[in-house]
């Protein structure tokens, strides 16, 4: 087995944007394409749509929120940058992999010391654990209470989006014509040693896939993907890297990631749509009880929830979970529809085959 592991640190903290200029025009090379409509007259209003009363958003504007977030970095700038812009709220952004958060968040609540107003992150075990731990602050944002699998645990946190697992490729080393089209594909002896993958034990993509190896593709798959020797890397960041620079010329990935990667920063990378389908798992978000922005918290949630917030998603190239809001487009095609075939998604049923399914990667990989 090749294993790469980060050779930077996990962490990244910074400022993300500045105060808005209400229905601006969007920035070059964003893949934020849409501008909404903003109304502060007697409040925040939104492409019509109340995010926040006066006196809620009055405070929240002289506040700056505290993101804990596992999402991709580049994704979740992209994100923030619309928020603020839309709302004039900074948000000052702690990003670490779902799994070094979790124990970020675990070892700074036992101490009394949690710094999140809000957090989003993937893997139903690390929110519920979250839950135990006391993290959350029940919140349920007006209107999402009658959205199927949104509110869960009495709003102690909320499914906010279905991020996409696929697969992609470095275009410059690997012709269209020449990509593999499907999940079986990878298993041709000729992509040895230049397939990049991530550890399989944590994540919610790492879940997911996992789930999704076990019932849609053909038994042994692990095994026989694990004897054509790809990289495994700890971090999805160190892997995209690697993707783009060729170091690689497939990787396991989000269309998300290859939309912001591709649109932003020029990248030779594709994302496939394999004839088995693609995975989408679930990401949460929740305010914390130790918030002390709360005005800002509640109008954040309040926006990832909006149909402003939730587009923002499918521009990305990510499911929204409002029914009202259209299929991803990533560079420039639109994803299958969320109902369709092409389309799996591991239900929280399934979750508790998780330990199983990280033995059965381990045990192929040799990790």
């Amino acid at each position: 087995m090749n294993k790469r592991t980060a050779a930077i640190p996990a962490m990244t903290l910074l400022l993300v944007g500045t105060l808005a200029a209400c229905g601006g025009t969007s920035s070059a090379g964003s893949v934020i394409k849409s501008n909404a409509t903003v109304n502060t007259a007697a409040g925040l209003v939104i492409d019509g749509e109340s995010i926040a009363d006066r006196a809620t958003y009055d405070t929240a504007k002289t506040q700056t929120l505290s993101l804990y977030s596992g999402y991709q970095e580049s994704n979740e700038k992209e994100f923030i940058a619309a928020f603020t812009k839309d709302t004039g709220i900074k948000v000052d952004l702690m990003r670490l992999v779902p799994a070094r958060l979790s124990e970020r968040v675990l070892s700074e609540q036992g101490a009394g010391k949690l710094g999140a107003d809000v957090i989003r992150t993937s893997d139903y075990d690390i929110v519920d654990g979250f839950a135990k731990a006391g993290v959350w602050d029940p919140y349920v944002v007006p209107g999402t209470s009658t959205l199927k699998d949104v509110v869960i645990e009495g709003g102690k946190f909320s499914r906010v989006a279905a991020v996409v697992q696929t697969f992609g490729y470095n275009t410059q080393v690997v012709s269209e014509a020449d990509a593999p089209k499907s999940w079986a594909d990878l298993l041709d002896p000729k992509w040895a040693g230049k397939i990049g993958i991530s550890q399989g034990l944590s994540g919610g993509s790492n879940v997911a896939l996992n789930r999704f190896v076990a019932t849609k593709l053909t038994p042994g798959y692990w095994d026989k993907l694990a004897a054509l020797k790809p990289v495994v890397y700890d971090g999805a960041g160190q892997k995209a890297t690697a993707l783009a620079r060729g170091e690689i010329a497939i990787a396991t990935t989000g269309s998300a990631s290859v939309n912001v990667a591709a649109t932003k920063d020029k990248a030779p990378v594709n994302y496939v749509v394999p004839a088995e389908g693609f995975v989408t798992f679930d990401y949460y978000l929740g305010k914390t009880k130790a918030a002390k922005n709360v005005e800002a918290a509640k109008i954040f949630m309040n926006y990832n929830f909006s149909k402003r917030g939730q587009s923002l998603f499918a521009q990305l190239g990510d499911y929204a979970v409002r029914p009202d809001v259209a299929a991803p487009v990533a560079l420039g095609r639109e994803l299958p529809d969320v109902t369709s075939d092409k389309v799996w998604r591991m239900s929280l049923a399934d979750v508790d085959k998780q330990v199983a399914d990280s033995a059965v990667w381990k045990r192929a990989f040799k990790y």
